[in-house]
């Protein structure tokens, strides 16, 4: 059996899933005639940050993951975004099956700190297949591996990302936050009478201070 090989056609978001999922189609090629009765794929999808540049507000947005701009150099690393599984049916020369890839809205999360910073272009993702084929053989078929040679790399657009977040978070937002610190605001937002916790954040932040850049010191003159 020659080495197969693995392409990303496209990646979409699912409208109608429960939770918010993602959908990668993969070609697969085999390199010669005979059939395949099954494959047992299995994958890990990576982000590659420095495949692609980043303008001054997305930069400010990733600092939290890699710090200011000029220590990018030694910060930015591709990074694990998550791993997905799939049964392939059989098929002889090439196919398409569907990835799902499950995603979460969580700030907390380094993927999705990333993908939220991102306003536009591309996210440069990097596809590391694996997994178990299924081929004839004398007593009904044979077991061979999926070469860790196989991966494909694939621009996924940013407008994507948007997408999902738009299907399942429409006009909102999600942060974590720990059970102490929920109580303490549920008990700021009913001791003030307000009607839902975004009255209480809006609150609370209108009492803060408002940020402002650091005046810079005046050049010293010579």
């Amino acid at each position: 059996m020659s080495n197969l090989t693995f392409t990303v056609v496209d990646v979409v978001a699912e409208q109608f899933s429960v939770t918010p999922r993602l959908t990668a189609r993969i070609g697969i090629t085999a390199g010669d005639t005979e059939p395949i009765q099954a494959i047992a794929l299995r994958c890990q999808i990576r982000i590659e940050p420095l495949r692609r540049p980043y303008s001054d507000e997305e930069a400010a947005g990733l600092i939290d993951l890699f710090g200011p701009r000029e220590r990018w150099v030694n910060t930015q690393r591709t990074f694990l975004w998550q791993h997905s599984t799939a049964m392939v049916q059989g098929f002889t020369g090439v196919t398409e099956v569907s990835l799902p890839l499950e995603c979460t809205y969580d700030f907390e999360v380094a993927a999705s700190k990333y993908l939220h910073a991102l306003r536009d272009g591309a996210i440069p993702l990097l596809f590391l297949f694996s997994g178990t084929v299924f081929v004839p053989g004398e007593r009904g078929f044979s077991v061979r591996q999926v070469s860790w040679e196989c991966e494909a790399q694939h621009e996924m657009p940013v407008a994507v990302w948007n997408d999902l977040v738009r299907i399942h978070y429409p006009n909102a937002g999600w942060v974590r936050l720990g059970h102490d610190t929920v109580s303490a605001l549920a008990a700021y937002k009913s001791a003030r009478g307000m009607l839902d916790f975004e009255d209480a954040v809006t609150s609370l932040l209108a009492q803060a201070p408002q940020l402002t850049p650091p005046t810079p010191a005046p050049e010293e003159v010579r």
